[in-house]
């Protein structure tokens, strides 16, 4: 196997040409749904494998369940949409980024044991910058009291208690090495890769304590500071460990060198686009692809349908609909 389709999100897809693929990486925008010919089209190859990578959107690849190569899907917000369980039974196997999540993939043609952990990681352009502090604590991204409600009340019941805390929008790189501490909020529970993008900034990170495999990939104290949730004293045991920090300098320093550390030997985009190389070269590929093609319109009746007539009804787009309703034949 050497040549890989990657549609959507571009995530890792950049790293894998070093780990021997011909890649062609398609992302878009607009609305769109795309089939094994487009796919050839665009490529100008038959690849040995072809990933959809989530964009969040409605499934835009249709008709994988036949074809003729290796398929994974690349799950990223199963926390949000309900119908990536079914979509994934198209595909011969599923990378999930979400640990905890696994375990509702797994289906009647998508075993548990072509269900892969693969957690968010660091991007190559994630780096240490000069460390010149502005703002004591820092959190970067939308705020937004309609769309983002829970981050928005959360941030300004903190700002109450601590009135040093900068809430801002733009370029994190530039803007993290102008913080001693640096905060994160996961709105749905989710090991999201705003941790890991700042521990690759070589930052000390304040982030909530979640599942998802968080504390097996870093230490809480060691590697980045955690605070609880979901608890009654949730805020004064965040604000307490924001003060502790700021008194330290020194201890921030040595967690934030802890957590850049941990994030260089195992969590960049090179380790995901390896560990990625390596497990689907261990599939049997022309087993799993003729059973699946086999199974095709199982498949396509037992999983996919549900999902396309529902979405056919849902979606604005009269394209869409159309494709949706043609899938689901």
């Amino acid at each position: 196997m050497k040549k890989l389709f990657w549609i959507g999100s571009p995530f890792f897809s950049g790293s894998l040409a070093e780990c021997g693929w011909e890649v062609c990486a398609h992302n878009f925008e607009h609305t769109a749904v795309f089939g094994w010919g487009d796919i050839v089209s665009i490529a100008g190859w038959e690849p040995d494998v072809v990933v959809v990578a989530d964009k969040s959107r409605p499934p835009f690849v249709l008709g994988m369940e036949k074809f003729p190569c290796l398929t994974v899907f690349y799950c990223v917000d199963s926390h949000i949409h309900s119908w990536y369980p079914l979509y994934a039974q198209g595909f011969d196997a599923c990378l999930m980024s979400l640990k905890d999540h696994m375990p509702r993939m797994a289906g009647d043609f998508l075993p548990a044991e072509r269900i892969w952990w693969f957690p968010a990681f660091a991007k190559n352009d994630d780096l240490p910058l000069p460390h010149t502090p502005e703002w004591d604590l820092l959190f970067v991204g939308t705020v937004n009291p309609q769309t983002t409600p829970k981050r928005h009340a959360f941030l300004q019941a903190l700002k109450e208690r601590v009135p040093s805390l900068h809430v801002t929008q733009g370029n994190y790189r530039q803007l993290y090495p102008k913080a001693r501490l640096v905060l994160n909020f996961c709105e749905f529970g989710d090991l999201n890769f705003r941790v890991f993008e700042a521990l690759g900034c070589g930052v000390c990170l304040v982030t909530p304590d979640i599942a998802n495999g968080q504390p097996e990939l870093f230490t809480n104290g060691e590697d980045l500071l955690t605070y609880p949730v979901h608890t009654e004293d949730s805020m004064d045991r965040l604000v307490a460990t924001i003060e502790d920090a700021l008194q330290d300098n020194g201890r921030c320093r040595h967690i934030a060198a802890s957590g850049l550390a941990k994030v260089d030997s195992k969590h960049r985009a090179r380790h995901r686009a390896q560990a990625f190389t390596d497990a689907v070269r261990a599939l049997s590929a022309e087993e799993t692809i003729k059973k699946r093609m086999h199974r095709a319109s199982a498949i396509r009746s037992g999983a996919l349908r549900l999902i396309y007539l529902l979405l056919a009804e849902s979606v604005e787009s009269s394209l869409l609909k159309q494709a949706y309703l043609r899938a689901a034949g």
